[in-house]
């Protein structure tokens, strides 16, 4: 499967491809890579021969390929140039983005989140808000977002997913209005962030879990909606506090459309009023 790059002409892109083979192949010495050394050379790094033979490919492919040529192009032979060249995970995704060809490698998302982005979702609340990625796993989040999600601390992490709690028996689905437009929409949205990692086992097994457990999703997931990522309103049926609008709004923390802060700011008074009620909710124990 191929992945087209939108943003310059394939002409442009193999130049650029050609460019970046050089300049990685250029910084490697043959020490690195277990090649004796052989004395001085004309230009400094591998020659094209060497990676040619490091990388199990055909001499005048390779050349060709540095030459900017119009070749087809394999995730195998891609694969061995990458790992023979030493690249890293950012050079490696660049080198399979300007070849035009999806990377089958797993690019697990990090899950990690700073000590800063904890204190900017605490000096959020009590507007509730959470740090999500895009596979809507729930990364951190302050008290009072659990007053709308359920107790996340009580809960395995492979539960703390949106979209397996809007299609669970859970709080979350139990208190979510419009659950029917809400839960489409995150299935078509889920399925648009899904091209790009279709191979990540991650993926793959959430997407098996849901299917597997919910009816719902699976007639959701075969109907192929795309959506993507934007900001609106959800309403929620809180016990004890009555109808409560939000507005949420999704606050990148990186390129790629990868993890965000999403927040939710009241839409109303009769909102705003329950707020802290809500975050007393969650930390006397959550929602009962």
């Amino acid at each position: 499967m191929t992945t087209a790059i939108p943003v310059a002409p394939a002409d442009t892109r193999r130049h650029e491809l050609a460019a970046f083979l050089r300049s990685r192949r250029e910084r490697i010495s043959p020490e690195q890579v277990g090649l004796p050394p052989t004395g001085r050379r004309r230009t400094p790094g591998l020659r094209r021969e060497e990676v040619a033979l490091l990388a199990a490919v055909g001499v005048t492919w390779y050349t060709w390929l540095e030459q900017g040529r119009a070749i087809q192009v394999s995730t195998q032979v891609l694969d061995s140039v990458a790992r023979t060249l030493l690249l890293d995970r950012n050079e490696r995704a660049h080198l399979f983005a300007l070849a035009g060809v999806e990377d089958p490698v797993q690019v697990m998302d990090c899950p990690t989140i700073t000590p800063a982005v904890r204190l900017v979702l605490d000096q959020l609340s009590p507007l509730p808000a959470a740090a999500i990625n895009r596979r809507y796993d729930i990364l951190a989040y302050n008290r009072t977002y659990t007053g709308i999600v359920g107790d996340l601390d009580a809960m395995p992490p492979e539960e703390r997913n949106v979209l397996w709690l809007a299609f669970t028996d859970s709080y979350f689905a139990s208190v979510l209005v419009d659950r029917e437009e809400a839960r489409a929409s995150i299935v078509a949205r889920f399925r648009a962030a899904m091209a790009d990692h279709g191979s990540e086992r991650a993926w793959t097994d959430l997407l098996k879990r849901l299917c597997q457990t919910s009816p719902e999703f699976e007639a959701l997931w075969a109907r192929h909606e795309v959506e993507g990522l934007g900001n609106g309103m959800k309403r929620f049926l809180i016990p004890g506090a009555g109808l409560l609008r939000f507005d949420y709004t999704n606050l990148w923390l990186g390129p790629n459309g990868g993890t965000r802060v999403v927040t939710y700011t009241p839409a109303d008074d009769a909102t705003r009023a329950h707020l802290e009620s809500l975050g007393d909710s969650a930390e006397s124990g959550g929602p009962e």
